[in-house]
């Protein structure tokens, strides 16, 4: 049975998270974080299991559970902030931590920030249950007075369109080469590159800003091919195309005369 490495370096992570500095700022100080791993050597292959269970141990389903919780509680209040709080952890834990390793030190990051518990508090807990959480998640019955339905039902991130798309299917683009500091789904392997755009979305919430509480200021969206020579170098595996989702703002058009 698996265990979850992150209570073994939660006390590790909160000195690293609230040394002084406001979450906020320190997560704008830094443009690329250790989860943008696309592109990046040294990491060996992924290995894909055969049959993989949802969940691999009990505390996995646990943390499943109170990530619907955390938003119930006002923890977070989209998928785009916590994401962004998993971006966030001790690189080290992010790289040695399980999926659900991950998961839970994003919310430990947000329960703090939020105020609902302070890092002494997640701390000493984390002491409490030891390295072996898995032996100490109880199995909560079928049914109770205080369960809840999960996933909680947060719709559908698409918005009613705000403006008219600068692109259209078929026209050359170029992603920027700069992101704004903090959450964003522009892989660093794919800034500054060359690509077409192959769908229209409409517009959705904007995750650069809605991450940051700045509001969903929804966007466009499109779907951008590359051409895996342009990402990756003469050295690609011949014919490999990658395609993109990507929001207005990381584009530019025919405006841009570079190569």
């Amino acid at each position: 049975m698996s265990t979850c490495k992150c209570y073994r370096t939660v006390r590790d992570r909160h000195r690293t998270r609230h040394n002084g500095l406001d979450a906020t700022s320190m997560s704008r100080s830094k443009m690329d974080g250790i989860h943008d791993l696309g592109g990046k050597h040294g990491h060996g292959a992924v290995e894909r299991e055969v049959n993989e269970p949802a969940f691999h141990s009990r505390w996995e389903a646990a943390v499943f559970s109170m990530a619907g919780i955390g938003r119930r509680t006002g923890a977070w209040t989209n998928a785009d902030r916590f994401r962004h709080a998993i971006e966030r952890i001790d690189p080290v834990s992010y790289l040695t931590d399980t999926y659900y390793g991950r998961w839970l030190g994003g919310i430990e990051a947000l329960l703090v920030e939020t105020g609902i518990l302070t890092s002494v508090e997640v701390t000493a807990k984390a002491v409490e249950l030891g390295a072996d959480s898995a032996a100490r998640v109880a199995a909560r019955p079928a049914s109770s007075s205080d369960l809840i339905p999960y996933p909680p039902d947060s719709g559908t991130a698409r918005r009613a369109q705000v403006a008219h798309p600068r692109y259209a299917v078929g026209d050359e683009v170029r992603t920027v080469e700069n992101v704004t500091p903090g959450h964003t789904r522009l892989p660093a392997y794919a800034r500054g590159k060359r690509g077409t755009v192959i769908a229209r979305h409409g517009s959705w919430v904007y995750p650069d800003s809605n991450a940051h509480g700045l509001g969903e200021s929804p966007t466009q969206l499109y779907t951008v091919a590359f051409d895996g020579t342009v990402l990756w170098g003469e050295g690609a595996e011949p014919d490999v195309v990658v395609s993109l989702d990507l929001f207005e703002p990381y584009l530019l058009g025919s405006r841009w005369n570079g190569p």
